[in-house]
């Protein structure tokens, strides 16, 4: 099953699905192809593919904030591990933006929210990473040209000195709750987010039932910016890691009967100016090592459930992720390019 259909996805965010199988592997002293679709294909071993990435001395990356999912760590232990600067482009671009700005800016890789991914499927340099295999079929493209490496729940982070924890979206409404999203949905891939999973009945998006309820509290005065809210509807990473810092005065729920989920997957573009250290990237972020400190910010990893099954997932940290209240609904391909059709007819007009 491909992302393309993703028809009634019920699969758990860390769930593992069959993947394909590993490619044969290059022989001793097979010359390097820096553009393979495999490290053993091209490389061999993963020694060989480290040492053809730090003769290219570099690896550009784009829209990398370092407080998601704790990228700067990641970024930081891979250029000391490897010997690699790591040279960081417009850390708060958006998905769409990296793309449009790739011919002119040329990222090595991409981190994308599944639309845009899949949508600008042509840009990508197929490449199966080692734990290609680990990967749910329905969260990577079967000919290698993106993949999944950690989802999020949609969530409501919220400040218990001031209000209750709310028990859904519908909650919301109520005087007391001063409410915000992060940014604009229809250009925020977050905030398009908060108003889907307040769209969801009975497991179904339905856009209007969104709209209006940011409609009402626009009207109540009670939908507000993140810095005047005590509440914020965001991905469950970054209200965890806001509430890690103090659990006093911020807490995160995932109401029952809202539980939208989404993957980001990555890329490798197929005009890459280091193509080997694009590739040893990739390794990196699905490796054990990447995998957990994803998680250490609050990601929740692609190939968790295989981690598991072989004692490699750090569980004291996974013990630390919000509590979920059951399998993630993720939006098709259809439904959210209907949902964000509908959001450009009617928020302006209802909410403004």
């Amino acid at each position: 099953m491909t992302v393309r259909t993703c028809a009634a996805v019920t699969a758990i965010l860390v769930s593992a699905g069959c993947g394909a199988s590993p490619p044969v592997p290059a022989q001793p002293g097979k010359p390097v192809n820096v553009k393979a679709s495999s490290m053993k294909e091209g490389f061999g071993t993963l020694e060989r593919l480290a040492q053809a990435a730090k003769q290219e001395g570099a690896l550009t990356v784009i829209a990398l904030p370092h407080d998601w999912v704790n990228y700067g760590e990641i970024i930081e232990t891979f250029a000391d591990k490897y010997g690699i600067e790591v040279k960081e482009l417009e850390p708060n671009a958006s998905s769409r933006r990296s793309i449009d700005a790739a011919a002119q800016l040329k990222p090595d890789v991409f981190d994308l929210t599944l639309d845009v991914a899949v949508a600008s499927a042509g840009k990508f340099a197929p490449y199966r990473v080692r734990g290609w295999q680990d990967l749910p079929d329905h969260i990577k493209d079967p000919s290698g040209g993106w993949y999944a490496a950690y989802g999020g729940y949609m969530s409501i982070g919220y400040d218990p000195r001031a209000v209750p924890a709310p028990a859904s979206f519908a909650d919301l409404a109520k005087p007391e709750y001063k409410v915000a999203l992060d940014g604009d949905p229809l250009r925020s891939a977050a905030a398009f987010g908060g108003v889907m999973a307040a769209s969801l009945q009975n497991g179904t998006p339905q856009p209007r039932y969104g709209v209006e309820l940011f409609g009402r509290l626009k009207k109540a005065g009670q939908l507000t910016d993140p810095a005047k809210a005590n509440v914020i509807v965001n991905w469950d990473h970054l209200n965890a890691a806001r509430s890690a810092q103090d659990s006093e005065s911020w807490k995160v729920t995932i109401p029952r009967g809202a539980p939208l989920g989404a993957y980001h997957v990555q890329a490798i573009s197929k005009d890459a100016p280091h193509p080997a250290a694009a590739r040893l990237w990739q390794e990196f972020l699905f490796s054990d090592e990447g995998q957990n400190l994803l998680q250490k910010g609050y990601a929740r990893p692609a190939r968790g459930e295989a981690m598991i099954m072989r004692g490699t997932l750090d569980t004291e940290q996974a013990a630390r992720l919000p509590a979920v209240p059951g399998p993630p609904v993720l939006l098709t391909i259809p439904q959210t390019d209907a949902a964000r059709s509908y959001l450009k007819k009617e928020w302006a007009r209802s909410v403004g």
